[in-house]
């Protein structure tokens, strides 16, 4: 019998000491930030917006976002521009590492606990060279209230 494993794609980034991963399909391209434009009663995690090509995309500080520290002053990051259920947004990370590829049976539900950085947006955790990452669930990080 012939049975197919299915391998995942996950790009890398990290926060930081922490490693983060999400779906390498839903990443549309890794660029370095650019000038943002205010957005007037935003959420404290919208930074702000770029304008990509004629394209106005928000930009969100995930260490904001998941409750983390400021990045000390100087780092320039990266912003990694994914697809979202209904819009595009920017991800700002302090950098991106890699792409790995996860065997979907490696992939291990996220730690049940009740606090800790950004919990509640992930998907799962996985090993790869004896590192830990965590795997982001980005359609999470808007909530209903900052889709405009």
């Amino acid at each position: 019998m012939h049975s197919e494993k299915q391998d995942i794609q996950l790009a890398c980034f990290n926060l930081g000491d922490n490693l983060f991963a999400i779906d390498i399909m839903r990443i549309k391209e890794i660029i370095l930030p650019q000038k943002l434009s205010s957005l007037p009663n935003a959420s404290r995690f919208l930074e702000g917006v770029i304008n990509l090509r004629g394209a106005v995309i928000p930009v969100m500080d995930m260490r904001k976002r998941l409750g983390m520290p400021d990045a000390s002053e100087g780092k320039t990051g990266k912003l990694l521009i994914v697809s979202l259920a209904r819009q595009i947004l920017a991800l700002a990370v302090d950098n991106v590492l890699e792409v790995i590829t996860v065997p979907a049976t490696e992939i291990k539900p996220p730690l049940e606990t009740s606090d800790g950085i950004g919990m509640e947006h992930l998907l799962g955790v996985c090993l790869s060279d004896n590192r830990v990452f965590m795997i982001l669930d980005i359609d999470s990080l808007l909530g209903h209230s900052e889709y405009r």
